[in-house]
């Protein structure tokens, strides 16, 4: 069975751990715990061929940011999560991905953008106001 290493990264607080527990059991957290790092593993398809995402959920804060390049070095594919109400974790996803072209010597690296907490109406306006989701694709080359 082929495994897929897949990386969350994003800022504290951003709700990587409530999509990946989503993602892999249907189920949403409600209560916030920061993450140190969590690892999860779920059966899927991919072309028509049984395959396994392994997910390694990252801690946001700067405090294991020196942890970041092991991640990246050891991941195939990352999905950078930034959260709709807070502008500065959209400013904090174009770092992270720098750091992964540097770790892995090569632009063209599997990643996705996610703008999260779309739920949180009111808030999310002021982010998307200024500019959010829109603008990283251009500046960055990410799809």
């Amino acid at each position: 069975m082929r495994e897929y290493k897949v990386v969350v990264l994003g800022s504290g607080g951003v709700g990587k751990s409530a999509l990946t527990v989503q993602f892999v059991t249907g189920s949403f957290i409600e209560k916030y715990d920061p993450t140190i790092e969590d690892f999860y593993r779920k059966e899927i398809e991919v072309d028509s061929s049984p395959s396994v995402l392994e997910i390694l959920d990252t801690a946001g804060t700067e405090q294991f940011a020196s942890m970041r390049d092991l991640y990246i070095k050891n991941g195939q594919g990352f999905i950078l999560v930034y959260s709709l109400v807070n502008q500065q974790s959209f400013q904090d996803i174009k770092p992270m991905r720098d750091q992964i072209i540097r770790v892995k010597r090569y632009e063209r690296v599997p990643m996705i953008l996610v703008g999260n907490k779309v739920d949180l109406e009111e808030r999310a306006g002021a982010a998307r106001r200024g500019g959010g989701g829109r603008q990283l694709p251009k500046t960055t080359h990410t799809p």
